[in-house]
């Protein structure tokens, strides 16, 4: 039986002005010595301006107009991951390009200001517009349309890509990225996620930056597809024979890990919860892997971990700034013990939480969260 999580029942509330609080647990601190990287993970990719509709009862239908009864505003694409880390306690560096648009000044904001994200390998790009997504959910789905622009090239600095821990790679099929097998040959721990295939091959040799990863995190079509099996479960054992972690989500069923390197294996099933809006939630999933990776959970709690997160970034609007932080998981911990007839061996998959969580770690819910819309208080 799947343990169920308390529905905080909150809307979007107004973005919190003045710095976002850090988060006041670090899950490396007993990891941490003088020397260390400065960065416990790097990642790039393209932020978007994401605008979120909420509340739909069903798919817009052609020549009708529907209205939502939610609306949320917030930075997202590869600003889903990165702040989904930062409010987890790790040290992100992101390299992104953003517009010079009232969009792009938003979402810079949003992650150095509020999140604390270093922004150092990042450039604003005069002239270019920041792309947009817009996002139906509904039936516990949902639907996007994006417009963007592929920004002008710029060459790497020399720095790119800094030292870190760990890094998160997207990787993309026949266009391998050199920054990944440079990180690599640093020390840098790659945990690799992956997209749809629109070119049909579904072909793991194409993934050629598969071989610099300690981790691969695929979805159950997109693992059964690249290894040509018939269960999930069977193709996180195939895909252990290019990598040595391999995660299979699972959606509603939760997810089914493998370390070859350890040959443990792991199966958690979902948590229940009343989704509000699941944009982002695989991001905040693979960030709350990554955080068990680094800081040497058994596989188990890893993995119970970022099924955990990913719940509790469904509750609340907009992929980025749904992301957790550890007063909204401490919450959930008291909150759901103190539920009656609780399945006591669910429960216990998340026992782990005790070690990690200080008493006065549950508090009311500070993190900045998506508005409507954006530039309240401009002068015309």
């Amino acid at each position: 039986m799947t343990a169920s999580g308390p529905s905080h029942g909150k809307g979007p509330s107004p973005l919190t002005e003045g710095p976002h609080r850090q988060a006041h647990v670090d899950p490396l601190a007993a990891l941490r010595a003088p020397g260390d990287p400065p960065w416990d993970v790097y990642l790039t990719g393209t932020v978007f301006l994401d605008i979120v509709f909420t509340g739909l009862d069903s798919a817009p239908v052609r020549g009708t107009e529907s209205w939502a009864r939610g609306m949320g505003s917030s930075p997202g694409g590869v600003a889903n991951m990165a702040t989904a880390l930062a409010r987890l306690g790790l040290r992100t560096s992101l390299a992104a390009a953003f517009g010079d648009d009232h969009y792009g000044e938003y979402c810079w904001d949003a992650l150095a200001q509020g999140e604390g994200i270093d922004l150092t390998p990042s450039r604003s790009v005069p002239g270019w517009h920041s792309p947009v997504t817009v996002s139906m959910a509904y039936e516990g789905e949902r639907t996007m349309v994006s417009h963007g622009h592929e920004p002008p090239p710029e060459e790497p600095a020399p720095d790119c890509p800094p030292r870190a821990r760990a890094a998160v790679a997207s990787l993309v099929p026949g266009r391998p990225a050199t920054w990944i097998a440079q990180a690599a040959a640093r020390g840098t721990r790659i945990f690799g996620d992956v997209g749809w295939d629109d070119t049909g091959a579904w072909d793991l040799a194409g993934l050629s930056d598969l071989a610099h990863c300690e981790a691969f995190l695929p979805n159950a079509e997109e693992a059964m597809r690249y290894t040509r099996t018939d269960s999930p479960r069977a193709a996180a054992h195939a895909l252990t024979e290019h990598v040595p972690v391999a995660v299979v989500t699972l959606g509603a069923e939760g997810a089914y890990a493998v370390d070859r390197r350890t040959g443990e294996t792991a199966e958690v099933p979902a948590i229940a919860v009343e989704a509000l809006d699941p944009t982002g939630a695989g991001d905040v999933f693979v960030a709350g892997f990554v955080t068990g990776s680094l800081a040497g959970w058994p596989l188990a709690d890893r993995l119970a971990f970022a099924g955990l997160v990913a719940a509790l970034s469904v509750q609340e609007f907009g992929g980025s700034l749904s992301a957790p932080g550890w007063s909204e998981i401490a919450t959930w911990w008291r909150e759901v013990q103190s539920v009656e007839g609780q399945d006591r061996a669910a429960l216990s998959r998340y026992a782990f939480l005790e070690r990690l969580l200080p008493e006065d770690a549950a508090r009311p819910w500070p993190l900045r969260r998506a508005v409507p819309t954006i530039g309240f208080g401009r002068s015309n």
